[in-house]
């Protein structure tokens, strides 16, 4: 069998009108020969009736609700966009078998809301594909070892379809969005942003950690163990999209080793705190408390310069309570500021090239954008900025790289 693993999200089943368009793909990939396994996600968006979002907003009204009861209740959500999505497949003549994420075979660990998969089982979805049938999956969601459904994530069902991608040999898994692919820049703060034709593995995934949210970074890293070529595109469009894999086969991005051609992508994540923490100059020990408590309440910290008797770094807004509850615990002095965003350029030929920052830099310089923090990796530089600069800076790191034109092809 070919199979392709094709999941929509929550805007391509939004509504009847958009269920026909993605049910037009299914019947579309069974014409060229495929056996299509479908992966849904929850329909529409925060304050649509079966969204996630709307669906986690009813426990909120809930004395102390677990997190067992949680999944619980957020995994009907994809289980009812299944179910509806399973009812146009055979409206268009074709015979669906509908799954929840236990069901096609998926296991995990029992870390109820960011659950991760531990076995796939695709028994099941195999004995449909080979009946002919066309499998229509909860994302999202799997079994725990105790019996209990769990969910994945934020992202979830992305993940959920790469894992039967990668369970079940299928040729691709296509991620059907609102956009056309992954882009060099967000488009509603660049709208000449170019659509990337092709990427390696470790650019999306840098792209994806560091703020883009076209594809979540679990899927990315689980695609890449395996070895699961994947292509993101609109369920809208007509174009190809996207297509990420081990390599470049269009462009070698590793001939271009100049400044000018080094970054692939800016991206940009609003939203954080900055911590300045003063610490104790008697006491080398300090900053090993201060992180290990912050580990110990579920705190990721970001961005971390650390200096013999301060340390700065940053977190994300919504766990701003738990710094301040672990500072006052140990009772360092600090100071907080709440109007940061980062932005970040990724690209794998960034490592090692002379120049690149100057060129960062530069761009930066003639908008008058004050650098506060920075980090990079191979692949990354990313600059720790006031909010306000941070679309300034996103505008003129892409113009500066030339992200609007195409990289000749070698």
């Amino acid at each position: 069998m070919r199979i392709v693993v094709q999941k929509f999200g929550g805007t391509s089943v939004r509504g009847p009108a958009q269920r026909q368009v993605v049910t037009q793909w299914v019947v579309q990939a069974v014409e060229n020969g495929m056996s299509p396994v479908v992966v849904v996600s929850a329909m529409g968006r925060s304050g649509d009736a079966y969204a996630t979002d709307t669906l986690l907003g009813l426990m909120q009204a809930l004395p102390q609700p677990s997190a067992v009861e949680s999944d619980l209740l957020v995994h009907c959500g994809e289980v009812i966009s299944a179910v509806v999505m399973a009812g146009h497949v055979r409206e268009a003549g074709l015979q669906p078998e509908v799954m929840t994420g236990g069901q096609a075979g998926i296991h995990t660990d029992d870390r109820h809301g960011d659950a991760q998969i531990v076995k796939l089982e695709p028994s099941r979805l195999l004995e449909a594909l080979r009946a002919g049938r066309v499998p229509v999956v909860a994302g999202f969601q799997g079994l725990g070892a105790d019996g209990l459904v769990t969910t994945l994530g934020r992202g979830g069902s992305d993940t959920t379809a790469v894992a039967l991608g990668a369970a079940l040999g299928a040729e691709v898994v296509e991620i059907f969005t609102d956009v056309d692919g992954i882009k060099t820049a967000d488009p509603r703060i660049v709208p000449e942003a170019r659509t990337i034709r092709e990427m390696d593995y470790h650019e999306v995934f840098q792209l994806a950690n560091l703020g883009a949210r076209v594809i979540h970074p679990r899927a990315v890293e689980l695609a890449r163990q395996f070895s699961v070529s994947v292509r993101v595109r609109s369920t809208f469009s007509d174009s190809t999209g996207t297509l990420v894999g081990p390599g470049r086969r269009l462009l070698d991005s590793w001939a271009h080793r100049d400044p000018d051609h080094a970054v692939t992508g800016v991206t940009q994540l609003r939203e954080l705190i900055q911590f300045q923490v003063a610490g104790p100059t008697d006491d080398p020990g300090w900053t090993y408390r201060l992180f290990d408590l912050l580990g110990r309440r579920g705190v990721s910290v970001d961005l971390i310069n650390m200096f013999p008797d301060h340390v700065f770094f940053c977190v994300k807004s919504d766990v701003r309570h738990l710094v301040g509850e672990v500072l006052e615990e140990l009772a360092f002095p600090f100071q907080v500021y709440d109007d940061r965003a980062k932005v970040s350029v990724v690209g794998s030929a960034i490592e090692g090239l002379p120049g690149v920052v100057g060129r960062v830099m530069e761009a930066l310089s003639r908008e008058s954008i004050r650098v506060l923090q920075s980090a990079d990796s191979h692949a990354t530089i990313t600059l720790l900025l006031e909010k306000k600069d941070m679309e300034a800076a996103v505008r003129a790191l892409h113009q500066q790289f030339g992200l609007d034109r195409e990289v000749p092809t070698l």
